[in-house]
């Protein structure tokens, strides 16, 4: 199925679009440019043949100390019972000031609010478009992004101590 559905997002959006498959690992997984994620999302959830009607998971992870995050979206089409998981790669200089951004696909699937919000919280990835792109685990005041490789524990919080 993988390779049926890079051929038609080729044709599709173009050449570009499709960064990489990889079929090594647990799943395989077609890699996406970023600016091509949005249409190549709302084309899998529309398209009858595949109909990827939802999004079961959204994960981020951290390539340190590589400058290289990836999102990963774990794609569910429920009336063909098919998976399909898409990875787009960004960079990011690892600034407080600059996070690694993408576009919110909460637009086509009203599930991504939540799953971006998670990401954005524990792994700093910002996503542009998002309607409500706050924290959702950590407290409002937080510094930092604790699933990232180069976080550092505070020492306290408000004053209390965490070790």
């Amino acid at each position: 199925m993988i390779d049926q559905l890079k051929t038609e997002i080729v044709a599709q959006f173009g050449a570009e679009s499709v960064v990489d498959v990889q079929l090594d690992g647990l799943q395989q997984a077609l890699v996406i440019h970023p600016g091509y994620l949005i249409d190549i999302c709302g084309w899998l959830r529309d398209n009858p043949i595949y109909y990827f009607d939802f999004l079961s998971n959204i994960t981020a992870v951290d390539y340190h100390p590589q400058t290289k995050f990836a999102v990963v979206y774990h794609l569910a089409s429920i009336p063909y019972q098919k998976q399909l998981t898409l990875k787009v790669f960004i960079t990011n200089d690892r600034t407080a000031a600059a996070l690694p951004e993408l576009p919110s696909v909460s637009s086509v699937w009203k599930t991504a609010d939540w799953h971006e919000r998670e990401a954005f919280d524990l792994m700093g990835v910002y996503f542009d478009g998002h309607p409500d792109l706050r924290r959702i685990l950590m407290p409002d005041d937080w510094e930092g992004y604790p699933l990232r490789k180069d976080y550092e524990d505070p020492e306290s919080y408000h004053g209390i101590a965490i070790k």
